[in-house]
């Protein structure tokens, strides 16, 4: 055999990797007329002829894969293909490169990375269970930054994910057990939402740190690291691109966090440049047809994956594989899957379902369907694609729609009967935690979205005249506390849980739309009780099962009272706990709104949103202790009790032995 074809065969993986005495070499383009490997070369296309030689030459197979063995290789070493077409000639950058150059992209070329040399701490973690995660949804290039001396910085540069690291401690104080960045494939220019990458193997390059910078982020992380009785890490093991995402998931795994990584599997750009992945093999233009992974389908300004070519699907289910496998994510949310669906991916959906179930199953699968029959995402095969969670707009958008009633003012009749339908909604059953719950999320609060898709925040919509008036700041109690309390994987959107009011921007020369980190450090009192409040009700979901359980019966709907009050229960394990929720502008004083019970005896108040406003409440209505469920039956439940019921609160009750 050949030097060049030594441990290359139709087994050898994509891209470059790195075997005892060098590195192979392999790339898909089967219109392609040659393909070299250009490793370590400069001058570019001063030397083009030095490059096409016959030692740089990739072989093509059968298939039309191109393949080479080349001997010395090392990580670190910089590479780039060199593809010769029918339609043109030049450099592409490798559509597996774990990482690409920091000067120069898109002209740039890609790093030869070992997968294996970051040093786990992780091997203790293990993800929640489905129907326990909390999620928390952010953005790292505007989500927080500061310098050594605690100043802001993130109006002046985008943010890192090593910046990240200082709130990991604050997720958990806060009570999240899982956080989900946008995007980070590495997209065309600084900033963006994260949905138009072009190099999907690659960290994007501006969420990381420069060699020359990392020191003040090596303290950071090994205070971490040594908190939990580990030895620091050396600075080279936080040097790399990904190493610096792993060392984010590691940590967060230390802290008893999972993450979920946010994928766009619909389609890949906006922009597309010369190198990228599009005409890879570099065939004449015709339509987008003839790109190799693309087709002419537009989606977001960028190109719909060819799902019909098993290689192009085979590249995809690759890439969820690198992420589970070598970054330890815990878990993807699939971008618009509805687009995968109508653009004949069915079957690779749930293939990739598969793939990711069979290498990991305890990472979850969340997928943003909005297809007319929503339950065939989660829905198992052959009748549904097989992933473990779908999106859910029915509470989001009732809870919305109620919120928005009650601006008529305390004479306004709310209808609460499409609420008591939303609590109900759920794309299996038994499985309610099958429906992926928000009431805000990056795309309703996008400045940059404007248009009917858009919609303002919690704060914002309960009060457009003043979102830190009382009736804003105790309607957004009551929303929070029903998508917290709600059958379903709840997810909140950064800011939401200390009651941000305004857009969010991908772009950080907007400070004034950047999370108002400062509200909660001091300067706004509002904003640290909500904080409170949405920290002390986390918790109680994960103290509770029942919260997070099955038992569902929403049994008391009273339009003009505006209250509503549902159980949740463990099936045959009972440890019920009743929910009431009033949007009602007055408080029913003394014991004087009666609600059905499941059972009778003592049920403690365990939670009560009014003790939040003006935290401590010196005015705090409620029922200390608890109440005694001994009147008759009611709402079809057999026992009763009377209760004070605050004005816009949500009380939670617990059985003594829940």
């Amino acid at each position: 055999m050949p030097t060049s074809q030594q441990h290359v065969n139709t087994d050898t993986p994509l891209g470059a990797n790195l075997i005892a005495d060098g590195a192979t070499f392999r790339t898909w383009a089967p219109s392609a007329l040659e393909v070299y490997v250009a490793v370590n070369h400069t001058g570019q296309n001063s030397s083009i002829d030095s490059l096409k030689s016959p030692e740089n030459l990739l072989i093509k197979d059968a298939n039309g894969y191109w393949g080479r063995f080349v001997p010395g290789v090392r990580a670190g070493d910089l590479y780039r293909f060199y593809v010769v077409g029918t339609g043109s000639k030049g450099f592409k950058r490798d559509p597996y490169a774990r990482e690409l150059e920091f000067d120069g992209y898109p002209d740039c070329d890609c790093i030869v990375c070992e997968p294996a040399n970051y040093q786990w701490h992780d091997v203790d973690f293990h993800p929640p269970a489905f129907n326990d995660l909390i999620v928390y949804q952010f953005h790292i290039g505007v989500f927080y930054a500061k310098d050594d001396n605690g100043n802001d910085i993130r109006q002046h540069r985008v943010n890192k994910i090593l910046d990240v690291i200082d709130r990991i401690e604050y997720w958990v104080d806060l009570g999240v057990n899982a956080v989900m960045p946008l995007p980070f494939q590495e997209y065309q220019g600084e900033n963006s939402l994260g949905y138009n990458g072009t190099d999907l193997f690659s960290p994007e390059m501006d969420y990381c740190v420069r060699k020359n910078d990392l020191a003040l982020y090596l303290a950071r992380v090994n205070r971490l690291l040594t908190a939990k009785g580990y030895d620091p890490l050396p600075a080279n093991q936080i040097e790399g691109q990904i190493n610096q995402f792993k060392v984010f998931i590691d940590l967060c795994h230390l802290y008893g966090i999972a993450v979920i990584t946010d994928v766009v599997y619909n389609h890949a750009g906006g922009g597309f440049d010369d190198q990228s992945i599009k005409f890879f093999d570099r065939q004449p233009y015709t339509s987008d047809n003839n790109s190799l992974y693309f087709t002419d389908q537009d989606h977001a300004g960028g190109r719909v994956f060819a799902f019909w070519k098993k290689e192009v699907r085979q590249f995809l289910i690759d890439n969820a594989t690198a992420l589970v496998k070598e970054y330890h994510v815990d878990g993807l949310r699939y971008d618009q899957v509805t687009v995968i669906a109508d653009s004949g991916g069915w079957n690779f959906a749930q293939d990739l379902a598969n793939t990711v179930r069979f290498i990991k199953p305890s990472a979850v699968q969340i997928a943003e369907y909005w297809g007319n029959e929503r339950w065939k995402g989660v829905a198992a095969l052959p009748d549904g694609m097989g992933f473990d969670v779908g999106y859910s707009d029915v509470l989001r958008d009732s809870l919305r729609e109620v919120i928005a009633e009650t601006m008529g003012g305390s004479v306004a009749r709310v209808n609460l009967d499409k609420l008591r339908d939303a609590l109900y909604f759920t794309h299996k059953n038994p499985g309610r935690w099958t429906a992926f719950q928000c009431i805000e999320n990056h795309d309703l609060l996008d400045f940059n979205h404007a248009g009917r898709d858009r919609q303002p925040r919690i704060a914002a919509l309960a009060d457009p005249s003043n979102a830190r008036s009382w009736y804003a700041r105790s309607r957004a109690k009551v929303a929070t506390g029903l998508l917290l309390t709600a059958p379903g994987i709840p997810m909140i959107f950064m800011g939401q849980e200390f009651l941000e009011d305004k857009y969010w921007t991908d772009w950080p020369g907007r400070p004034e739309l950047l999370i108002w980190w400062e509200g909660l450090e001091g300067k706004d009192k509002v904003m640290s009780d909500q904080h409170r409040f949405t920290r002390e009700l986390m918790w109680l979901r994960r103290k509770y099962p029942a919260l997070r359980g099955e038992g569902l019966n929403v049994h008391h709907v009273h339009n003009d009272n505006r209250v509503i009050a549902f159980q949740r229960w463990l099936p045959r394990g009972g440890r019920d706990v009743l929910i009431v929720a009033s949007l009602n502008e007055r408080t029913f004083y003394n014991r004087s709104y009666r609600v059905g019970f499941p059972g009778g005896g003592h049920w403690q108040e365990v939670f009560n949103s009014d003790i939040y406003d003006e935290w401590f409440n010196p005015n705090v209505q409620g029922n200390f202790g608890g109440v005694m469920a001994d009147g008759p039956p009611w709402d079809g439940m057999p026992s009763s009790a009377q209760i004070t019921l605050p004005a816009n609160s949500l009380l939670v009750f617990a059985r003594d032995n829940a």
